[in-house]
């Protein structure tokens, strides 16, 4: 299914209902007065987070939601019944704006969450409400208030521990799926990811974290060339960033650390939010050469990119290095999650300098 993370959709509380003019009529009885009840109010519309749904292409196909309208209401100061509430499912991770003010409404991040988006309108007044010692037979009543009416932007932001970044064809895919039961296509052309792939990674009993894949990105990609830039909002809900890169690129004028400084320079121009997350080196392919040069290869790498962070030398063909860089990113994440629970004072980063 093709990967849908962004759409419009226009919801409608339900109208309050009308109140009702009557008057007691029993035997015995004169001048039993009003007793016109009040009208149901109408139904609210709310987005709830569900476990399970991975994209928003549902909106794309139902784009109006109405809650019920409330009932009119009756003799005997009978209220009329209420509309029911509409909840509409959304996957976890969806921004919410009004298209029209620009307004961020809410973010749904854990899965039960719920956001009011429309109120439904309040019920009308019966004629007994009315009544009072100079107007003891009132004929008015309350038309019942309109439900609210919005035009919502939906936005979906994957949650993902960790994130992979690197060039077209960098091994993202393959190593996601060397360390996950992820099968994201994986193929010797560039672009073959076109939209994010989500694997959970178990470490052990108990431990596991999930890593999100994104399509490559390219030089220029800030102005909108290639597919990644369009997804780079996905990771901006992830803890440490992955930085794939090719040591043995397939173009052989193509030199890795130009690359690598391609992509941090992007990432720059996206977000510098972004580009200040933890972000570590993952030097990819080292199959292709005997062990001891891609070692050497590695090692000359991180020299000219002046980086001083974690790095590992991996395989995610073969899986080599894979199983090293999974427990080092889950005891920086147990590191992150023990540093959250400190107080402010007591924190202090634990994350690696990004390349240069």
């Amino acid at each position: 299914m093709k990967f849908v993370d962004e759409a419009r959709v226009r919801v409608q509380a339900g109208n309050g209902g009308r109140g009702s003019t009557s008057f007691r009529r029993e035997k015995f009885v004169p001048f039993g007065g009003p007793d016109g009840g009040d009208g149901g109010h109408g139904g609210s519309v709310f987005l709830r987070a569900m476990a399970g749904i991975n994209t928003l292409v549902d909106f794309r196909i139902e784009r109006i939601w109405r809650a019920q309208h409330g009932q009119p209401g009756s003799s005997r100061d009978c209220t009329g019944r209420g509309g029911e509430d509409l909840y509409i499912p959304v996957p976890v991770g969806t921004l919410v704006r009004d298209a029209d003010t620009g307004e961020a409404l809410g973010d749904l991040t854990h899965e039960g969450d719920v956001l009011p988006v429309a109120r439904g309108g309040k019920g009308g007044w019966g004629n007994q409400r009315f009544k009072s010692s100079t107007n003891r037979t009132p004929r008015q009543f309350g038309p019942g208030l309109p439900g609210e009416k919005r035009t919502l932007e939906l936005e979906l932001k994957v949650i993902a521990d960790v994130g992979l970044l690197g060039l077209p064809n960098a091994g993202k895919s393959t190593l996601i799926r060397a360390v996950s039961a992820a099968r994201p296509k994986v193929a010797d052309y560039p672009f073959t990811t076109l939209h994010p792939n989500l694997g959970v990674i178990s470490v052990s009993e108990h431990r596991s974290f999930v890593m999100a894949d994104i399509p490559g990105l390219i030089e220029g990609a800030a102005e909108g060339a290639g597919l990644g830039i369009r997804f780079l909002k996905h990771l901006q809900r992830t803890r440490l960033l992955l930085h794939l890169v090719d040591i043995i690129p397939p173009d052989p004028q193509a030199d890795p650390v130009a690359d690598a400084r391609a992509i941090v320079k992007e990432l720059k121009k996206f977000s510098p939010d972004l580009a200040a997350k933890p972000r570590w080196l993952v030097l990819n392919k080292s199959d292709l050469l005997p062990e001891a040069e891609a070692e050497q290869r590695a090692k000359e790498i991180v020299r000219r990119l002046r980086y001083r962070g974690p790095h590992f030398l991996i395989s995610g063909a073969t899986g080599r290095g894979t199983r090293e860089l999974c427990e080092a990113i889950m005891s920086f994440l147990d590191e992150q999650a023990a540093a959250a629970r400190e107080p402010a004072s007591a924190q202090e980063g634990t994350s690696g300098e990004p390349p240069a």
